[in-house]
């Protein structure tokens, strides 16, 4: 598929699901490859916070102790454990922090990759090699992003109430989240993509989403709608069959204090690993579809394809 080209809304949704259906192997393999360990590790560390916190939430058994005695089991274990408390939330905060980092910047390096190869003719270590070339770029837009990110999250928050106000208001939410999206992810792909500083880079990105403004921002917008029902549909089927689970229980008599946090932590844990997994797809496709509309803009204001294939006739003629 060539990225750079001109496209209109229908397209942008076409060549998203197009793209994916043929690189999805080769785009998900590498995602994996350069994410897996950082994913897994978040996972594990996620899990295992749940798991304690709903074996004392659901234990029957310290559910007695908390009302004969007036302590919280969760309180009474964070203060006999705070160091290690605080020592683990700083890891996490540090790892999630560097996952976030690679996992938003793969599918922007991915793209510039495919372009520049004119397919998916690259392998783990020419992403990796990306990485390392962009290092220094990567942690300036996490700066300056966090730094734009507060008057634009002020903005988009007046915007959002005033939106809210009104029936027709709240069906146009989703094309602020869409917008600020769209600028973050076509700011870093024009970041990496060219030498322009960052702010540069996001005027770009800017000019580029305006010049097409209902096409670009109402398709991530759409694709953001699908995405959160999507995973709303599975976190309602966890919260029915955890009360299913409870109920069932309950009615049972069973006097075994472990068997009803045993059985939610296992539908928890079933529920976690598939939100876990359709949250990475959903994602990954959003991304996908928002460097389709970056390349597309860019065909559409550079006409960088269109030069290529005259020079080429021209060329041939000679």
């Amino acid at each position: 598929m060539q990225l750079l080209q001109i496209r209109g809304f229908n397209d942008f949704f076409q060549d998203t699901f197009a793209f994916i259906k043929e690189n999805g192997k080769h785009y998900f393999k590498h995602y994996f490859i350069i994410n897996g360990f950082f994913l897994v590790l978040l996972a594990a560390i996620t899990y295992i916070f749940v798991s304690f916190y709903s074996t004392i939430l659901f234990n029957p058994a310290n559910f007695g102790v908390a009302e004969s005695t007036n302590i919280n089991p969760l309180d009474d274990f964070m203060n006999e454990n705070f160091g290690v408390f605080i020592l683990a939330l700083i890891a996490f905060f540090i790892i999630a922090i560097i996952a976030g980092v690679i996992n938003y910047a793969y599918t922007p390096i991915y793209l510039k990759l495919y372009n520049e190869k004119d397919g998916a003719n690259f392998s783990t270590k020419e992403i990796i090699n990306s990485y390392k070339a962009n290092i220094v770029k990567l942690l300036m837009f996490v700066l300056l992003g966090l730094l734009i990110a507060i008057p634009l999250s002020i903005a988009a928050g007046i915007i959002s109430f005033v939106l809210a106000i009104t029936i027709v208001g709240i069906l146009l939410l989703p094309l602020v989240i869409g917008l600020l999206a769209l600028l973050y992810n076509n700011t870093l792909l024009e970041y990496i993509h060219n030498k322009r500083n960052f702010w540069d880079a996001m005027g770009y990105a800017w000019n580029s989403i305006a010049s097409k403004f209902w096409a670009t921002v109402g398709c991530v917008g759409i694709f953001f709608v699908i995405s959160y029902i999507i995973q709303f549909i599975i976190q309602i089927t966890s919260s029915i069959f955890m009360t299913a689970r409870t109920l069932t229980v309950v009615e049972s008599g069973s006097t075994n204090p472990f068997e009803q946090s045993a059985s939610v932590i296992i539908v928890m844990a079933l529920m976690f690993i598939l939100q876990f997994v359709v949250s990475i797809i959903t994602n990954s496709i959003i991304q996908v579809n928002q460097g389709i509309i970056y390349f597309s803009l860019k065909e559409e204001k550079e006409n960088i394809n269109t030069k290529t294939v005259i020079d080429q006739i021209g060329s041939s003629e000679n």
